[in-house]
């Protein structure tokens, strides 16, 4: 093993003192060095730590000890720095944690500081929870304690010991994807899957790395803040149906206001194509439609059913979209396949309407910036056709 990789034990040493110190001997161990930071906001730690920020809050700023929600939001805030910096130089490669409901909030904020591929691992009790506002676009491994983490004993020892063993072998690894290629974003979802495979191959064959992300309202953002950090040479937006699903509430939702968006002062080729934006993908079946839906053209799929959009509703999505391509006109098209935007939308079809997609395609012209060049072909988004189109477009975009 080699100790020159350093791991940091991040937590509330005031009251999980006993559980991090266990950590820290325990990827010591295994040859790793371990460095102590201390977030907890009620007093130092049981143990001395390397790095005692609530010491060195105390001593600048003062903690409020009045708000204990102030004083959180100063000590996440704090230590999300002083990770990101030791990250920056080089003195840690590693990060991992354990605790309740205020540990896990500090844990995985802080790890959400540094970037992906840095080994992220959270012993949490409360893993078995809804974690994806916790988890965020961030590969942060959670880890269930099973038993309440107060003092180590023979359940929590073992899962602490795991959760150390995990960390280290994480960190351990050497893997590399050999020749570095260019790389381009794919987004897309389930009914336009034949058109990602599709693409994908024929991009792949252009000597490009593929990175796909399931437009389900995480993968989409996660797309966006890689792009915003540099990781991509383009995006294919095939995959825009977080909109929708947006809008209505449904299984896809979840975006935030910087989907579509790059940064200011970035500029990426983007080709958009309204990948879905035909329906929202809602959580019934044929048995259980909802009173507001019967009427409307529903594409049943599984436990999930597809609505189509109204005049209304499309109309907004076109709006929508048009606002937010605008903000970055530089390096957008769009490409719109007049057959069908979903498995379920071409001719004959369940969701087939080719007047709402008109009004879509119409309002969308009429609100871009005119430096956005919108292509309209005669096909349908899944044929063979398209998908080699898309990457020639793509590519002339990027080269």
């Amino acid at each position: 093993m080699n100790r020159m990789k350093t791991i940091a034990v991040v937590g509330t040493f005031d009251s999980k003192g006993e559980e991090h110190l266990f950590l820290k001997e325990r990827i010591e161990k295994r040859g790793f060095s371990a460095l102590t930071i201390n977030v907890g906001t009620k007093g130092p730690g049981t143990f001395k730590a390397d790095i005692d920020l609530f010491i060195r809050l105390e001593k600048v700023d003062g903690l409020d000890h009045e708000s204990r929600d102030r004083a959180i939001a100063a000590m996440l805030q704090r230590a999300k720095e002083l990770v990101r910096q030791l990250h920056e130089r080089k003195e840690i490669c590693g990060i991992i944690s354990a605790g309740g409901g205020t540990g896990t909030h500090l844990g995985t904020g802080i790890m959400r500081a540094v970037p992906m591929g840095v080994p992220k691992v959270m012993v949490s009790t409360v893993a078995s929870r809804d974690m994806s506002k916790v988890v965020g676009t961030r590969d942060i491994t959670m880890m269930h304690s099973v038993a309440d983490l107060l003092g180590v004993n023979s359940i929590s020892g073992a899962v602490l010991d795991r959760a150390a063993a995990a960390v280290c072998a994480m960190t351990g690894n050497g893997w590399s994807p050999g020749i570095e290629k260019k790389r381009i974003a794919l987004t897309f979802f389930g009914f336009i899957t034949p058109a990602a495979e599709m693409i994908k191959e024929r991009l792949e064959r252009l000597d490009y790395e593929v990175i796909a992300f399931h437009a389900n309202g995480t993968g989409g953002m996660a797309m966006e803040e890689l792009a915003s950090e540099g990781y991509f040479s383009g995006i294919l937006d095939l995959g825009t149906h977080e909109l929708a699903d947006e809008l209505k509430g449904g299984y896809c939702s979840g975006i935030g206001p910087e989907r579509l968006v790059l940064p200011p002062g970035i500029v990426l080729p983007r080709l958009v194509v309204p990948g879905g934006l035909d329906c929202a993908v809602l959580e019934f079946t044929r048995e259980k439609i909802p009173e507001k839906y019967r009427g409307r053209k529903i594409f049943f799929y599984d436990f999930r059913s597809a609505v189509r959009l109204n005049e209304k509703e499309s109309l907004f999505i076109a709006a929508q979209l048009s606002e937010k391509l605008n903000k970055s006109p530089a390096g957008t098209r769009v490409l719109v396949p007049l057959d069908g935007w979903s498995e379920a939308d071409r001719q004959g079809g369940p969701l087939y309407d080719p007047a709402l997609s008109g009004l879509f395609l119409d309002r969308l012209k009429r609100t871009l910036d005119p430096e956005i060049e919108v292509m309209e072909v005669g096909m349908h988004i899944n044929d063979p056709a398209f998908a080699r189109l898309a990457a020639r477009i793509m590519h002339k975009m990027i080269g």
